[in-house]
């Protein structure tokens, strides 16, 4: 029996390297389950298609998808942009059981893939003590999208015992730099910002450009293709694929 193929389902980006960073991050998903039909797909923007992705796999045979949406929070586009895809693509294609599964969320320990990337760009920048900690998020209309990286920033500084706020790129204060600008009020002046995008573009390059400006001594690069990242993609196909499973 085939298993059910597995669409990493992205939002886009008119840059260039957040597509080509997706495509690495399912190359990693690969490199753990070769057994499996894992494909990259964006909402928009960015080719392939979602519509594009599902056609061929159903010419390919498959009647089952599980759909894992590469979004760290749930906001308008986990709400509304996926689900109506999805039912799309299912009205589309008679017979298709397709499903998708939980974002991929703020898991704890993306905080390992966070500190991975902030110990590089601190060694590049041979920053060798930091007093603060900002963590940089895209931002939402959403209240409660916001509110958990508000938890995650929390639960950051608790693991290295330092003063950590949430900043955002967008729809929500404060920005990167206005984070920033308030710990150095504070006397504080070793402020690194911790980049929790997924892939770069355009919102996390201004959220860096702005804190760099306020006096941040380095800023992390996204999460990108880590391992842990893929490890917690094929986490939630399993629960997808599981589901998918008549009763």
């Amino acid at each position: 029996m085939t298993a059910p193929a597995l669409v990493a389902l992205a939002h886009g980006s008119r840059d260039p390297r957040s597509a080509q960073t997706i495509k690495a991050l399912v190359d990693e998903v690969r490199k753990t389950r070769p057994d499996l039909r894992i494909e990259p797909a964006f909402l928009d923007l960015s080719k392939p298609s979602f519509p594009t992705v599902v056609d061929r796999l159903v010419k390919a045979g498959y009647d089952e998808i599980v759909v894992v949406p590469l979004l760290l929070t749930e906001a308008y586009h986990a709400k509304v942009d996926v689900p109506a895809a999805v039912r799309e693509a299912s009205e589309r294609h008679e017979g298709l059981r397709i499903r998708a599964t939980d974002v991929l969320g703020l898991e704890p320990v993306f905080l390992e893939v966070l500190d991975r990337r902030l110990r590089a760009a601190l060694k590049a920048a041979r920053v060798r003590e930091l007093d603060a900690l900002v963590l940089a998020a895209a931002g939402s209309s959403d209240h409660l999208a916001n509110q958990a990286v508000t938890r995650l920033a929390r639960l950051w500084g608790t693991r290295h015992r330092l003063p950590t706020v949430a900043a955002y790129a967008s729809a929500a204060p404060p920005a990167t730099g206005e984070a920033v600008r308030q710990f150095r009020a504070e006397g504080r002046r070793h402020i690194a910002v911790g980049s929790l995008f997924l892939a770069p573009g355009t919102l996390p390059d201004r959220a860096g450009e702005l804190a760099l400006e306020a006096g941040a001594v380095a800023v992390s690069a996204p999460l990108g293709a880590d391992p842990e990242v893929a490890r917690t993609i094929l986490a939630r196909y399993a629960v997808g694929a599981v589901e998918l499973v008549p009763v």
